[in-house]
């Protein structure tokens, strides 16, 4: 017979007699799968440890996005129909496990269309590019798809309608992502970023009552509300888009982790470092008192942040893939957890068809 002991921050399987023991996987322990809610699920004839928590609730919706969906597949489409290699302009989407794998695929990610041979296929980034950039492609003679969200070109085209008319254009959002800095080149002359309530305070402009606003889509829909209310307070004649700019996605998702804050005591967010919608979704926890940490995937997980609770909450950024969920989901149930679901079950039919030069070329190769 065996039984479990728990040291703070690890795992170990002990002999009744007292002397450590072999560590044993879920599968040398007997357990067997099966599906249960999103997740598989162990089980078997005994655990070879105690649960580390007692449950884990998944937000829905959660993980990819219909843009990021889009991007990823005009990659791996292009890779089909064109061959290898397909250079990428800077991450396709901000995931490194979407990164990685489309780098085995044969994609080739590069910093700048500089850096690409003459003549050959380049695929743009979801989070778009300045005009800047396609003439430079232009002038190299690279075949050019353009993976960027229908709703980041959306953005684009506002800044430059405003800008056209002479406005003053307040760009919400963070300076260096590289989504606001391919908006920004739409207009460089007319835009300016505003990154929170105080540079919103202090922001002067020539004419007050030629003011215009449009943001980032990946924005915490909360501080983006206070920050155009200071704005819309400052410039009583402000124009602003008229369905807001904040993706879908990133407005559900954020939602999604407010109701699940007030059934968990730790809250994870699988996501990368560089994903802004991931962080937004780690602040808005934290915002609802509840402890929050963004892991890459299971391995960034630390058993120290689980003490002392009895739920977990697990969701995903809209650039991170459903199997990161699941390997997050396994990482518990080898540690014996079986009480694994959905906290809701919200369903997004939201779609965008692939790029024009994916399609042309499909449709002349069938």
């Amino acid at each position: 017979m065996r039984t479990a002991v728990r040291v703070p921050g690890h795992m170990a399987a002990v002999s009744s007699q007292g002397r450590p023991a072999a560590h044993r996987t879920p599968r040398a322990a007997g357990l067997s799968a099966y599906t249960r809610g999103d997740c598989r699920v162990l089980r078997g004839p005994e655990l070879a440890w105690r649960p580390v928590v007692k449950r884990v609730l998944l937000a829905s919706p959660r993980g990819f996005c219909a843009g990021v969906e889009r991007a990823v597949e005009t990659v791996a489409r292009a890779l089909e129909l064109y061959g290898r290699p397909v250079y990428v302009r800077k991450q396709i989407v901000h995931n490194t496990h979407v990164v990685r794998d489309l780098r085995r695929r044969g994609a080739v990610f590069v910093d700048s269309e500089d850096e690409v041979p003459e003549g050959a296929v380049l695929v743009l980034s979801a989070h778009g590019v300045s005009p800047d950039v396609r003439r430079r492609s232009a002038a190299r003679r690279l075949r050019t798809i353009d993976a960027t969200c229908p709703l980041v070109t959306k953005v684009h085209i506002e800044a430059r309608s405003y800008a056209a008319e002479g406005y003053t254009v307040l760009l919400v959002g963070h300076e260096e992502h590289e989504e606001v800095v391919g908006t920004r080149g739409e207009a460089p002359e007319a835009i300016r970023v505003i990154g929170t309530v105080e540079e919103a305070e202090a922001l002067e402009v020539a004419n007050p009552g030629r003011v215009a606003y449009v943001t980032q889509t990946t924005l915490s829909v909360d501080e983006t509300a206070e920050i155009v209310r200071v704005l819309r307070r400052r410039f009583p004649k402000l124009h602003g888009p008229r369905r807001e700019d904040i993706c879908y996605a990133t407005t559900n998702r954020q939602e999604a982790v407010k109701q699940l804050a007030a059934e968990v005591d730790v809250l994870l967010v699988i996501g990368s470092a560089n994903s802004s919608n991931s962080n937004r979704l780690v602040e808005v926890g934290r915002a609802a008192g509840v402890e929050s940490h963004l892991i890459d995937d299971e391995t960034g997980i630390d058993e120290r942040w689980l003490e002392g609770c009895e739920t977990v909450g697990v969701t995903s950024g809209a650039s991170a893939p459903e199997s990161l969920v699941q390997r997050v989901c396994d990482w518990f149930h080898a540690r014996g957890v079986t009480d694994i679901r959905p906290l809701a079950s919200v369903v997004e039919d939201v779609f965008f068809r692939l790029p024009v030069e994916i399609r042309r070329t499909a449709s002349s190769a069938a």
